[in-house]
């Protein structure tokens, strides 16, 4: 693969994680304010929702890096009656816009508490609409290989699952922060950290038991799908078997045993610095897991045909 095709792969897997961290934040956020009040919910929750712009910026860089001509760019959304594409663009340039806007908001305290939750509504419904579309680019009759259910299934496991793990990185980031700021603080982040890790991890532990049933499911639609999928089959048994068993592996043991181990650990006060550990192995475990996966989505697909 070229870099053009690496590009490609860094955009949906940082645009996914992405839209799946607003969300989760979301739902962070909303439980933190009803178990500690708004003013522990933001200092948990602001500085994650932050990071989310640099991660938006660099999505969007590694886009333009896969056109052959970045300064055409602008011409991609002239097709939005015809085009998946057209519409990719476009919501993913809504979302990165809107969510931006919303951060600046929520870290500045601009507007009001209510305004500043349906700005995060619309932000997070052109997220979900952008992971939708971003699967149905490649849902082509011309390509088997992504021609299937498992496609949507699989963007927005990668969605959640690394949205959710990428967030539990940054609340023990953020509460190691919030520690050597202002200690009078910490334990009662300490106790909202905790808590939303236990969840983390059963969400992680769940989608990664989905993407386990979907995986066996997609490959048996392709051995009936015909020759192009057959194809495909033999590149994932053949000379990417190994990239295979070693994305599967590492799937199971970032979102699986670790999630396991961060979620009992997270049940007991005293064990911050295992969170941690657990927490950053987990994320950047999955995070590789879904970088070869999505490596293998374009390298072994066959076209109908050639």
């Amino acid at each position: 693969m070229n870099i053009r095709d690496w590009a490609l792969i860094t955009f949906t897997i940082l645009v996914q994680m992405s839209v799946g961290a607003f969300l989760v934040l979301g739902v962070v956020h909303f439980f933190a304010t009803r178990k500690a009040g708004m003013e522990e919910a933001d200092r948990m929750s602001d500085y994650a929702l932050l990071a989310l712009v640099p991660v938006l910026f660099l999505a969007f860089v590694a886009s333009l890096l896969h056109l052959g001509n970045p300064l055409n760019a602008y011409r991609a959304i002239t097709h939005l009656g015809t085009s998946w594409l057209s519409w990719e663009i476009l919501s993913g340039v809504l979302f990165a816009i809107i969510a931006t806007v919303f951060a600046f908001m929520q870290w500045r305290k601009i507007g009001s508490f209510t305004l500043r939750t349906i700005i995060a509504w619309v932000a997070a419904v052109v997220g979900v609409a952008l992971v939708y579309i971003m699967a149905h680019v490649y849902m082509l009759p011309s390509q088997p290989a992504w021609n299937t259910l498992s496609t949507p299934i699989s963007f927005f496991v990668t969605t959640l699952m690394l949205g959710a793990l990428a967030m539990g990185a940054a609340f023990v980031a953020n509460y190691a922060y919030v520690q050597k700021k202002n200690p009078g603080c910490a334990d009662a982040q300490c106790t909202l950290m905790r808590e939303v890790l236990r969840g983390i991890a059963t969400a992680a532990i769940i989608l990664v038991g989905i993407e386990m049933v979907v995986l066996p499911v997609y490959v048996a639609t392709l051995a009936t799908g015909g020759a192009a999928a057959m194809a495909s089959i033999k590149l994932m048994v053949g000379p990417y078997l190994a990239l295979f068993i070693l994305r599967v592996v590492l799937a199971f043991l970032g979102a699986g045993v670790f999630a396991l181990f961060l979620y009992r650990n997270a049940s007991s006060p005293g064990q911050e610095k295992v969170l941690s550990i657990l927490a950053y192995s987990a994320f950047f475990v999955v995070l590789a897991a879904e970088v070869i996966g999505r490596f293998m989505f374009y390298a072994t697909h066959v076209i109908i045909g050639l």
